[in-house]
């Protein structure tokens, strides 16, 4: 595990201004981002009504062709994922595959189909293949679920084939219609397999671009597994390619991300060195067989990465004067287009032709979610579909415009999108083999059948194939069945007869003109998350160079400042206790500051102090205490590096580590400050009989102890707390021994904020000394307390004895990771929460 100190390479890429255009487009206004795009996508009216006349006819043929015959197409229309059914096709098909015994099996279908009422959906469709699923799969819902009594219900044949075929048989049955659904996303289990299995398509001119299955690495044994899969289906399609070259033979498509375990900004130097040579060994093996290779896109969180991967890999001499070299890119970004004028300058520069894959993107709901977690400012991807086909158009047109730095490869299933683009195509002088269109393998075979071929439009497509065993299908099918499943898909609607064409294929700038808010009200900014509640606590990428070069210039200034503080005892500090020296967890050697812990006498000092101030802390208005809690969120905010540095070489915590800490801290403050306002701003009205009124009132109790952990020095610290004084109550914080100086610099911060010193004390010391005898003394009226289980009991046994009413303790204790894992979940999942688990918070993560 590396040095926390050195989790972020020490020099990141300095950013030409093209590459810094990207950046700023990553978090630009929505709406800003859209006009462009509107005029960027702008065609004369004349074309526009060319571009719809198309496409009605493409979707008029689509649903003539598709009557009776169904495929995915339909089945996906007819278990959307808005329904429950199909949800849980979702679910079956990302664990069933992966289950080893039959008793998972059966109690899996038991939970997951029983509910579902397939029955709704028996005769909807004209499709065999939906009604056949349909039938199955109702069947095994009721065999599940219902007793001997209920079996006549079903037909007399029905009840024959249960009682002969019992569960088991079912279980084989449903086991294997997810087979057959995975076989309609899967080319082949092998390369070879998958080479054979598109002749017959071949033949009609169809092109392939062969994927092999598999999520990103990690362990070096995965990555180096991947690569050599990879060079095996080089050399396999070089043979079957016989010289055509790019354009014409079929490619390859590689995950960065499956080659190296470690495949993220923070690593980038390692990446950089470990990774380059693997991508020219590839593009080489490629170059030699005369093939292309094209790298997937994956998160936007990775992009600038990637962009320095390929830039390097482009730019080498030994790649000179091949043009299978490619790329893809996700239309949703908003950073889309800009990457296209990076992209033409870098081919210009390396004197290559890229090819270049344009899709819509298939990580949407992933992006959306990552950013509202993280608290960025905004979001890579736009918040509406129109957005995104609009966005698409604006990228075609753009790249047709480059014919000497790209070779285009427009995949889509939209038949607007392709109608648009053999419109921009067909106004200049381009030839058949300047550009192509691609579709995923089993979607969109109705469409692009009225394409491919010289008796059609005479236009090449090329097809997008995974190729790998069923166990590695379950990602790459989840995101399948999440794109075009969605209500919004076109695929999906497409097939809905009740759907006007002119809805399936509206202009998505026409739409958006006539949109008043372009992001979509129902998808609020990540800092607006909690509503009118409270604003959610800011973050900082750590994938932005511009932004991880400031964050550690800062870290670095507030590292230089002397570290040295003590107990603050009525907002001063005290110095009659001794000095301790504090030293980097992550680097013993390193000593990295001082202070001084508290002495008995100034324990005492700080609890009659809160005591006497506790009665007109709790009489003043909730509003103002609300108030003052949240000017310390935002000078946290505004201090997120320093209180980083301390997180850092204080408690040993990592980057990632840090930003969460102080997030967390300043999400604790705003929270328990609406908490205040909602509940201890006024009298509660309670019901009662005719006449009365009843009333309850909130206050605090006095004084508070609040005892916090070192794994979560500013977090948990700031939350005990906050909590306590958003509720009227006095505190004596005393933090854990190891973190005095994080907890010092939040309690001047709390102080600064308007908490009278009086109010919050701050007392470092060990537990026997400080914090034992205030659990004893009568003025201490409640105790907040994280870390042992052990600690906790004496605590609590302390608190008991004593004489008087009851004092509360809020204790959270014994943090374990206990982590029960079936063979239901997702490997690489377990994996990442595995590592979370071992090493974030110095290894002392405790949810």
């Amino acid at each position: 595990m590396e040095s926390p100190a050195m989790i972020v390479d020490k020099e990141p890429a300095s950013l030409d201004p093209l590459r810094q255009r990207l950046r700023d487009h990553l978090m630009k206004d929505e709406t800003a981002v859209v006009k462009a795009l509107l005029d960027a996508a702008a065609i004369p009216h004349d074309a526009q009504d060319r571009v719809a006349e198309r496409a009605r006819a493409l979707v008029a043929q689509v649903r003539r062709e598709r009557v009776g015959q169904g495929g995915l197409d339909a089945f996906l229309h007819e278990f959307e994922l808005s329904s429950k059914e199909g949800v849980v096709l979702m679910c079956l098909a990302e664990a069933l595959l992966r289950v080893p015994d039959a008793l998972t099996v059966d109690k899996l279908i038991k939970d997951k189909i029983a509910e579902a009422d397939w029955q709704a959906h028996l005769g909807q469709s004209q499709s065999l293949f939906v009604n056949a699923s349909t039938w199955a799969l109702m069947l095994t819902g009721r065999v599940v679920k219902l007793d001997e009594n209920d079996v006549r219900d079903l037909g007399g044949s029905l009840r024959r084939l249960v009682q002969k075929s019992g569960e088991p048989v079912i279980r084989s049955a449903v086991t294997q219609a997810m087979r057959i659904l995975g076989k309609q996303f899967v080319m082949g289990r092998t390369i070879e397999e998958a080479l054979e299995r598109a002749k017959a398509v071949e033949k009609k001119g169809y092109r392939y671009s062969y994927d092999m299955l598999g999520e990103a690495a990690h362990t070096m044994a995965d990555a180096k597994r991947y690569f050599q899969a990879y060079r095996d289906a080089i050399a396999a399609l070089g043979k079957a390619a016989a010289g055509r070259g790019p354009v014409d033979a079929p490619g390859i498509s590689i995950k960065l991300s499956a080659l190296h375990p470690r495949y993220a900004f923070a690593q980038r130097a390692r990446v950089l060195r470990e990774l380059v040579p693997q991508l020219k060994t590839l593009a080489l093996d490629a170059k030699a067989a005369d093939i292309g290779l094209t790298v997937d896109a994956e998160e936007a969180e990775r992009l600038d990465l990637s962009l320095d991967v390929i830039e390097a890999v482009s730019g080498d001499p030994d790649l000179a004067g091949w043009n299978g070299f490619g790329l893809a890119i996700q239309a949703y970004q908003k950073r889309a287009l800009p990457l296209i004028d990076w992209l033409a300058d870098m081919a210009k520069r390396h004197k290559r032709r890229l090819m270049v894959r344009l899709v819509k993107g298939a990580y949407w709901d992933s992006e959306v979610k990552h950013a509202q977690e993280l608290g960025f400012e905004g979001y890579p991807v736009f918040t509406r579909k129109a957005s995104t086909d609009l966005s698409y158009l604006a990228c075609a047109k753009r790249l047709l415009a480059e014919p000497e730095a790209f070779y285009p490869q427009f995949a889509t299933h939209n038949a607007h999108s392709l109608a648009w683009v053999l419109e921009a195509a067909g106004n200049r002088p381009y030839g058949p083999g300047d550009f192509e269109f691609q579709r995923l393998h089993g979607m969109g075979e109705a469409l692009y059948d009225q394409v491919v071929g010289a008796d059609k439009m005479n236009r090449t497509c090329r097809i997008y194939a995974p190729v790998g065993s069923h166990e590695d299908l379950l990602a790459y099918l989840v995101r399948r069945l999440l794109e075009n499943g969605a209500n919004s898909s076109f695929v999906n609607r497409i097939q809905d007869e009740k759907l006007p064409v002119d809805d399936i294929v509206a202009d998505p700038a026409a739409k958006l003109r006539g949109t008043t808010q372009i992001p979509h009200p129902a998808i609020p900014l990540p800092a607006d998350l909690f509503g009118r509640e409270r604003r959610n606590a800011a973050g900082i990428d750590l994938n932005d160079p511009r932004a991880v070069s400031e964050l550690q210039q800062a870290m670095a200034s507030a590292s230089a400042e002397p570290w040295s503080d003590g107990p603050l005892v009525g907002g001063v500090e005290q110095t009659a206790g001794s000095r301790r020296p504090v030293v980097n967890p992550a680097e013993r050697g390193e000593t990295v500051g001082d202070i001084a812990w508290a002495t008995p006498a100034e324990a005492e000092d700080a609890l009659a102090r809160a005591h006497r101030a506790a009665y007109a802390w709790n009489a003043t208005p909730a509003n103002e205490r609300a108030a003052c809690l949240e000017r310390a969120a935002d000078l946290m905010t505004a201090q997120t590096p320093r209180l980083m540095a301390f997180c850092q070489r204080e408690a040993g915590k990592l980057l990632s580590d840090g930003i969460a800490e102080v997030r967390e801290a300043v999400d604790f403050l705003r929270y328990y400050a609406a908490r205040a306002r909602a509940e201890f701003a006024a009298p509660l009205s309670l019901p009662g009989p005719t006449g009365e009124r009843n009333e309850i009132s909130l206050q605090g109790r006095g004084v508070f102890l609040c005892i916090s952990p070192w794994n979560f020095p500013l977090a948990i610290f700031t939350g005990q707390i906050s909590a306590a004084l958003a509720a009227g109550n006095a505190v004596i914080a005393k933090p854990a021994e190891q973190t005095g100086l994080v907890a010092a610099a939040a309690v001047r911060i709390l102080h600064q904020a308007g908490i009278p010193g009086d109010v919050l004390h701050l007392l470092p010391g060990d537990g026997p000394t400080i914090a034992a005898p205030l659990v004893n003394d009568p003025r201490v009226a409640g105790v907040a307390f994280t870390g042992s289980t052990e600690t906790a009991r004496i605590i609590n046994q302390a608190l008991a004895a004593r004489p008087g009413p009851i004092v509360p303790l809020i204790a959270e204790t014994g943090g374990q990771n206990a982590m029960l894992v079936d063979s239901t979940a997702l490997p690489e999942q377990v994996t990442e929460d595995v590592i979370t688990s071992a090493f974030q918070s110095a290894g002392q993560r405790c949810s």
